[in-house]
């Protein structure tokens, strides 16, 4: 899966000969997963229509500030649009739009685009050989650097002029490939292996029974999601949920017992840079599990329990440059159980929920939670999704590791 699935896109084309290519251009980028919009200039128009990009995109493409319809007038706002866009493209970016993105000059919408976006901007130069070599051609490049865009480079081939040599714009599919690798470049955890824990576990009884809880796993889930968005190659080790990721750079291992979390944990730790232990663990399982479905005899029934292995624990015993982080959900005396936890299982971060919160614990979409660190500072947060606190633990990992 890309990393600009769920992305919005804005491609700017301007008036070469390459802007041909844009049609296979949009294509990537919505097989990629994106919403792609396009906006051109009015000289482009000659080389591609924007019946067939509008049709490629699923979005009305625009080149003027004002369109006509049957009402009127239709003001398109070229700030809108650039407050839209996640990443802006200008593909192919010829020598005459460089030169007034470069200067500030604004005489047409995408230039317009271009002064008010917000967002990383590429730009993929295209034109004949000697002006790609002209001195105020490779000013524009490096002023345009200096302002935080990103040139994609162009290629070397047979140009428009007959000539051979550099100023092609890169093939579409290298322009994905160069957007998706710098993408992936810059953010915190690439290269990172983070390790997440997630959902109840099931302690067999009989072959129908089990002892469990009412964890639905959403949490871990969500942090798993969040290390993703960062960079992070991802194990997911989860216990019986109903949750489902959508990253590619997650690896879900599936289990249903504690001692089955506790092995598959202990084969990823030690290449693990983080850890983040979320899943509702059995503290007790069934001494002996029968075989066969327990008959109902008598009017009680007892069965015997043995402890778990500590999971946490055993990790915090053998961590060597991982930070750990924990979750402990307490009923009372919670700061205090909860600073107790983090010592006695040599932890980083401890996560900790209240039962006594409206709106946090098992089966709901929000959390609110307190934050212990190793150093003895403690964060209270507030009542938010689950996926925002997935957010604000990633943050104190990153601090963690820049510490």
């Amino acid at each position: 899966m890309s990393v600009l699935k769920d992305k919005n896109i804005l491609l700017g084309i301007t008036a070469g000969i390459a802007a041909y290519k844009t049609a296979s251009l949009v294509r990537l980028f919505v097989k990629a997963g994106a919403e792609v919009k396009v906006v051109m200039t009015p000289a482009s128009k000659d080389f591609v229509t924007p019946l067939t990009l509008s049709t490629l995109s699923k979005n009305p493409v625009v080149s003027s500030f004002v369109d006509e319809d049957d009402d009127g007038q239709v003001w398109n706002n070229h700030v809108e649009l650039g407050l839209w866009a996640d990443f802006f493209v200008i593909a192919p970016a010829t020598a005459n739009t460089l030169a007034k993105m470069a200067n500030g000059v604004c005489d047409n919408i995408l230039l317009a685009t271009y002064l008010s976006a917000k967002c990383p901007v590429y730009f993929a130069p295209a034109m004949d050989l000697d002006m790609y070599k002209h001195q105020s051609t490779k000013s524009s490049f490096e002023k345009l650097q200096t302002f935080g865009n990103t040139m994609i480079p162009a290629g070397i081939g047979e140009l428009a002029s007959g000539l051979v040599g550099k100023g092609r714009m890169a093939e579409p599919d290298e322009i994905v490939d160069f957007i998706e690798e710098d993408i992936l470049s810059r953010l915190p955890l690439r290269g990172k292996k983070v390790l997440i824990t997630a959902g109840p576990t099931y302690e067999a009884i009989d072959p129908v029974r089990f002892i469990g809880n009412h964890s639905s796993g959403k949490m871990g889930f969500e942090i798993a999601q969040a290390a993703s968005n960062l960079g992070a190659e991802v194990t997911l080790i989860t216990g019986p949920t109903q949750q489902s990721v959508v990253s590619a750079f997650v690896n879900v291992v599936y289990v249903t017992s504690a001692e089955e979390m506790y092995q598959e944990v202990h084969k990823c730790f030690n290449t693990t840079d983080i850890a983040i232990l979320s899943a509702a663990v059995a503290d007790y399982r069934p001494k002996t599990v029968s075989s066969n479905k327990i008959k109902k005899h008598d009017a009680t029934l007892t069965i015997e329990l043995e402890k778990t292995k500590d999971i946490l624990k055993s990790l915090g015993a053998i961590k060597s440059k991982q930070v750990l982080v924990g979750f402990a959900l307490e009923t009372d005396n919670e700061i205090e159980n909860a600073k107790k936890k983090l010592i006695s299982k040599n932890l980083d971060i401890i996560v900790l929920n209240s039962l006594q919160d409206k709106g946090a614990g098992f089966g709901v979409s929000t959390n609110k939670v307190t934050f212990i660190l190793s150093s003895g500072e403690i964060i209270v947060g507030e009542l938010k999704s689950k996926s925002q606190v997935a957010e604000d633990i990633m943050d104190l990992v990153l601090k963690q590791l820049n510490a």
